[in-house]
């Protein structure tokens, strides 16, 4: 019966304290790319099957080997989401978003589904932050969702991420492209993989992009997409540079790069961490100008990016980034006999209230099983109510790291006063967003 107490290969369940860590690197990425004016969007988990064949291309491995598809109850094709954009985009075209101001900004966080063999880095149930703009053409655009990837990184305190990029052109010049891979690819034919051998006539630049060795090896010596843009998109990609030079931003023209997903037009980028395995890139996107048309929308120019944060908490980890301290109880109040109980209840929750977290006996435990217990919890403070301690009206709160103790009031507010006016690095801890008003 293992498989009722055991996660599916490749997924993993993210326990406390480590979910801490999650939740800031989440609250880390909404607040970068508020700065920068993108929304939040959320969007199904699931999409008509067809959403993913059409946008993310019937040609990419995802298609072909790693979707999760499987037909409902009505007999209409599903797949759970193997990536985020083509659920945006679907979703702004739905929701008549392109009717507003322009550009659309729209930020994410989502799981994604591929069959993929587990690895650092990989599993079959990951998670995204992403961002989306669209109804802007200028490469003025693409470096500020570079930049909104930068941004993000910079305050997580990640350093030594190297910045990829290319242009694969426009689908014009990209034709003339094709033509060369096809002779080039050609000449080798026997060699590749049979999966490339398919690729060859429908979508030759997907063998750029192949895992096998063998292939790999063969692409190293094709023609680069860079010989082959047309005008304009030089232009375009020579203005995204002076962009980036303009805002600081470092990076390495890569003429190898051209990204997993059919979608993709002009620039492509990619930010590249070394040390945690195979799978190195942490974050990639670009243009694709005709996704919004593809999927049955007006011809809408639109850019962005994906950032795996399994591969950027391992980068974060072996990098010793500063995470915030886990959040520790401020005050265990213990209590003997059931009117004791009943305060001391009354006085949790009163502390609850005001963003305090406080601690009180649930289960029925012993004095002493209950200090073990506020200790186990790392709790600064605690005290035990009695009916000695009820009778006064007053009880002894006690600094578990010290020993150090103070008589209290027991009623609600002289309770909460002391711990306002003498609990003053417990509270600034506990509280969630410093000291309380």
């Amino acid at each position: 019966m293992a498989y009722l107490t055991n996660a599916p290969r490749g997924t993993q369940d993210v326990l406390p304290p480590a979910s801490g860590k999650w939740q800031y690197l989440e609250e880390t990425a909404r607040d970068v790319a508020a700065l920068w004016g993108f929304g939040e969007i959320r969007i199904p988990t699931f999409e008509h099957t067809e959403l993913f064949s059409r946008s993310v291309g019937d040609t990419t491995d995802v298609v072909q080997k790693e979707m999760y598809t499987f037909n409902d109850k009505a007999g209409r094709s599903i797949t759970l989401r193997p990536e985020g954009t083509a659920g945006v985009m679907r979703a702004i075209l739905q929701n008549g978003m392109l009717g507003g101001a322009l550009p659309l900004k729209l930020c994410y966080l989502v799981n994604c589904f591929r069959y993929e063999k587990p690895q650092a880095g990989r599993l079959r149930e990951f998670h995204q932050f992403g961002v989306e703009m669209a109804g802007a053409a200028s490469h003025v655009a693409d470096a500020q969702v570079i930049g909104v990837a930068k941004a993000v990184f910079d305050a997580l305190g990640v350093t030594g991420l190297r910045l990829e990029l290319n242009s694969i052109g426009c689908p014009e010049c990209r034709a003339r492209y094709h033509e060369a891979l096809k002779a080039y690819f050609a000449s080798h034919l026997g060699e590749l993989c049979e999966t490339c051998r398919d690729r060859l006539e429908r979508n030759p630049m997907r063998i750029l992009d192949c895992k096998s060795p063998v292939c790999s090896a063969i692409a190293k010596d094709a023609p680069k997409v860079l010989d082959y843009i047309c005008g304009d998109c030089r232009a375009h990609f020579e203005g995204l540079k002076k962009d980036l030079d303009a805002m600081g931003v470092a990076y390495t023209v890569n003429p190898t790069i051209v990204r997993g997903l059919d979608y993709y037009t002009r620039t492509v980028f990619e930010f590249v961490a070394t040390g945690i395995g195979a799978q190195g890139t942490v974050c990639g996107g670009g243009r694709y100008d005709g996704l919004i048309e593809l999927l049955g929308g007006a011809p809408t120019p639109s850019v962005g990016f994906a950032m795996g944060l399994e591969r950027l908490l391992l980068v974060m980890e072996q990098q010793g980034c500063e995470f915030p301290p886990e959040r520790s109880c401020t005050i265990y109040i213990g209590s003997m006999g059931e009117a004791a109980s009943l305060k001391a209840v009354e006085l949790a929750a009163g502390l609850r209230a005001e963003g305090f977290w406080a601690e009180c006996d649930s289960v029925g435990r012993s004095v002493k099983a209950q200090m073990k217990y506020a200790d186990k919890l790392g709790a600064k403070y605690s005290c035990i109510i009695g009916d000695n301690e009820l009778a006064e009206g007053r009880a002894r709160v006690k600094r578990m790291d010290t020993g150090e103790a103070a008589e209290v009031p027991l009623s609600a507010e002289g309770f909460l006063k002391y711990v306002y006016h003498n609990m003053l690095d417990a509270v600034i801890d506990a509280a969630p967003d410093g000291m309380p008003e």
